[in-house]
Order: structure tokens, then sequence, then C-alpha cells
């Protein structure tokens, strides 16, 4: 008995499809790899099924000489939002903590208020460590930007250049939203 001829394909596979190959030659080596650095399945599971959501969305599959390694880049970059979104979220927490009980925010303002510190950290995320100090020591304390300058070790001018940068990141940012 003979098989049916298949017929030739005319146009080249959809990014879809080659998404869908990708994940099925790569996703089982990816989610092993994870679950060897995170020590957690779910959270394998999780930062393997963004880091495939990430390759959708760029519309690159069909270009990727290098899978493994454009897919490890990937993952890496989602594993260090993993890492920074929870000790913030551990920071918050810490914060709650020391508040008497009656001071405490209801869980859907804390929910709130993580998701917006979440979203802090992101329009921040790329800036300089002493850029992005400058500006939460402005807008979470309230400091100004003499008292900036002497806690960090920088001047005034510095200060002032820093805190534009920031605040120049947040508006593109928002505007992106």
């Amino acid at each position: 008995m003979s098989l049916p001829a298949v017929p030739a394909r005319s146009s080249p596979p959809s990014a879809t499809e080659c998404v869908g190959t990708l994940y099925q030659r790569h996703h089982p080596w990816l989610n092993s790899w994870l679950r060897r650095k995170l020590g957690d399945q779910h959270d394998a599971a999780d930062v393997a099924h963004d880091t495939f959501v990430r390759v959708l969305q760029s519309r690159l599959a069909d270009r990727i000489q290098e899978p493994r390694s454009y897919l490890t880049t990937i993952a890496r970059g989602l594993v260090v939002d993993l890492w920074r979104r929870r000790a913030l979220d551990q920071a918050y927490l810490q914060v709650l903590q020391t508040l008497p009980v009656e001071h405490q925010p209801s869980l859907e303002a804390q929910a709130l208020i993580q998701e917006q510190l979440i979203r802090l950290d992101r329009m921040l995320n790329g800036l300089g460590a002493k850029v992005k100090q400058a500006f939460l020591l402005s807008v979470i304390e309230g400091a100004t930007y003499p008292t900036i300058a002497q806690r960090l070790g920088i001047s005034e001018r510095t200060v002032s250049h820093y805190m534009a940068r920031a605040m120049e990141r947040c508006c593109l940012l928002i505007e992106l939203d």
C-alpha cells in the first residue's frame, strides 16, 4: 500500500508554526534546565511558558539560529524578573509587619500596592543603581535634592540629572501602556 503524496508547501511556515516546532523540540529541555536552576517545578513551568510567549510575541521564531541559546537568554531575564519581584514582595511584607495592625492596609489594598511596586520596579529597570536610589528617595521618602546628594555622595546637579532620567523613563513607559 502506498501513501498519498503530500502536496508541496507554497509558503514558508507561519510564526505560530515555527514557535510550535520550537516548543515541541525544546520545551522539555528548557523546563528541565529551569527546574535545576530554580529548584521548583511550578516556577520552572511558569517561566518556560512565559519564555515561549515572549518568543511568539517577538515574531522572530522563523529566524532563530541557535534555539537553546535564544531560549536561555529569554528565560534568564524572566528568572531575574521573578527573583526581583519576590525580593520586592518580601521587602514589602517585612515593612507591613512593622506596622500596627490598625494601620495595615486591607488585603485588596496590599495587592494593589504590590502591583504598583512591581510596575515601578519595571519602569526603573535598566537605570543605574544610584539613579534608582535618587528617584526612590525623592518620591518615596520625600527627600530634597541636597539631602539625596549628601546621602548618595554626589552633587545636587547629578541628583537633578538622575531625576530627569528617571522621570523621562517613567513618562515614556506610561505612554507605551
